[in-house]
């Protein structure tokens, strides 16, 4: 059965059609349904974007089957398409997406240009519920309301101001370093995205946040917003760069002024 989704790239929708035909024979009748999530499913994909994906199952995979499920993968790879390096997603039991709850529960996981999986908690948020509910391409399945319930506005701004609270700790601690372009341009492209997602209620493209937080936030973050923005061209490229010590400063800065507007946005406390 071929993808039966016309994504934008005819290409990716080749790449994504040879990873179905290999996973669903893998899984047999654990395979429930194929969705894209993420940039290709609310629109805010570019040439560089990656491509996070879905797999739903009936039950928890069995270690056994994931050497056949990595090969699998590696086939896609080698494919001759920067799409078929950059997918991202989670092997994601029925019970577990049905349920709003369970939302700490490691999945069976493989990272963006990664052919190993791991047991990670990445995908399994409210987030990524409401994106492929609200937006999700299928690529084979039924529609993934049928797995995911309503998200409560509330659940999902919760879940969005303890995600800024507890990553802004970490960044403002050095944890989590952003001496790197990348990370340096994508916390403020993300703390912009949350930030939006905060007063709107609703998950939208860094670009859509970008947007918003120039238009609403105070105007002296405007040339650090496009900075970043610009950063996008090449994205993945910009994880060997460093950041310049000066936009760091100034990303910090973003975060604890973004910290404060949570609470005129949302009434939320610190």
């Amino acid at each position: 059965m071929a993808v039966n989704y016309p994504v934008p790239d005819r290409e990716l929708n080749g790449i994504l059609n040879q990873l179905l035909e290999g996973v669903r024979p893998v899984l047999g009748r654990q395979f429930l349904g194929g969705y894209l999530s993420g940039s290709f499913a609310h629109g805010g994909w570019d040439a560089d974007s990656d491509v996070d994906f879905v797999i739903v199952v009936e039950q928890d995979l069995d270690p056994l089957i994931l050497d056949d499920l990595k090969a699998v993968h590696a086939g896609v790879f080698t494919l001759e398409h920067y799409w078929a390096r950059h997918l991202e997603g989670s092997y994601f039991p029925k019970a577990i997406l049905a349920d709003l709850n369970r939302t700490n529960e490691p999945l069976w996981y493989l990272d963006n240009g990664s052919l190993n999986f791991e047991r990670s908690t990445h995908d399994n948020s409210l987030v990524n519920r409401w994106v492929l509910r609200e937006y999700g391409l299928i690529l084979e399945g039924p529609d993934p309301s049928l797995w995911i319930p309503r998200i409560p506005e509330i659940f999902l701004k919760a879940e969005v101001w303890w995600t800024m609270r507890e990553w802004g700790g970490d960044i403002l601690s050095g944890t989590y370093r952003i001496s790197s372009r990348f990370a340096q341009a994508f916390t403020v492209l993300m703390y912009c995205r949350m930030l939006h997602t905060l007063s709107t209620g609703r998950v939208q493209s860094k670009q859509a946040g970008a947007d918003w937080a120039k238009k609403t936030l105070d105007a002296k973050w405007r040339p650090l917003i496009d900075d970043a923005l610009s950063a996008r061209v090449n994205q993945y490229r910009r994880v060997y760069e460093p950041a310049d010590p000066q936009k760091i400063r100034e990303s910090r800065d973003f975060i604890r002024y973004a910290l404060m507007e949570v609470k005129t946005l949302t009434g939320f406390q610190n």
